[in-house]
């Protein structure tokens, strides 16, 4: 196990799969104890289960991050339990592929909701326990397909420009009580979902644009988060960094 988290108190959103999933592991791998939340609390149960196997500390809740009394009902349950939490990573999110002209209102709602307003939600929770001790790590999970602009997913894309302009101006005022506030922007990253929504070809010719000419991994999404939540990145807050193999570069 190691020792970069040691202490810590861990709140990862969307942590039953994918990129979610990854960095719960790696965080509890680190010393913290984490909170696996997801919307699908069989799946989260046994994430957490498979990180105590693992020799690490996990629990499980159950939330919908787009429902406010859900999300406060979980934090409650994670503070008194823990007493505090010193790290959340706003992971939870949904991708479906609508043409904009067929996308109807209720889609284009749904997805603000849980890919942005979630985090509205979750920080609005988290943030006045680490303001009262001066100490705190939020990390948001974006997407390289803001700075693209990538067609049938205009809902998508808006919603994950709008999470790196919350991070840039929460950072802003959380910095005031020493709470850091950074995001991540992840490429096309190898998860259970992508066999959902994504075209085997279309991967394909994304990592041949890739500057690095290998499928990228949750685990690398995680390793950045590591970085962000622990004290090497101490002098950051409010930035963006990508993790998509060098295929976009701004």
């Amino acid at each position: 196990m190691g020792v970069i988290l040691t202490g810590k108190i861990a709140l990862v959103t969307g942590a039953a799969l994918g990129i979610g999933a990854g960095i719960a592991e790696l965080f509890a791998e680190e010393g913290a104890e984490v909170y696996v939340l997801d919307i699908n609390g069989a799946k989260a149960a046994d994430r957490a289960a498979a990180i105590q196997q693992a020799g690490g500390k996990a629990h499980a809740l159950t939330a919908d991050v787009s429902r406010s009394d859900q999300v406060a009902a979980a934090m409650q349950r994670m503070i008194g339990a823990s007493g505090r939490i010193d790290i959340l990573v706003n992971n939870a999110g949904i991708y479906p592929r609508k043409p904009f002209l067929e996308t109807t209102e209720q889609e284009w709602d749904t997805m603000q909701d849980v890919n942005l307003k979630s985090l509205y939600l979750c920080c609005r929770e988290a943030l006045p326990h680490m303001a009262a001790r001066r100490s705190g790590k939020i990390v948001n999970i974006s997407s390289v397909t803001f700075f693209l602009g990538v067609k049938n997913l205009t809902h998508y894309v808006a919603s994950k420009g709008g999470v790196i302009g919350f991070t840039r101006s929460l950072a802003r005022e959380a910095g005031d009580f020493g709470v850091h506030v950074n995001c991540i922007t992840p490429g096309a990253v190898k998860t259970e979902g992508e066999v959902i929504h994504a075209d085997p070809a279309a991967i394909a010719a994304i990592v041949e644009q890739q500057s690095l000419k290998r499928r990228v991994l949750p685990l690398d999404i995680a390793r950045v988060a590591l970085f962000l939540c622990s004290e090497l990145s101490d002098a950051m807050t409010g930035q963006t960094l990508n993790v998509d193999g060098g295929w976009v570069m701004y």
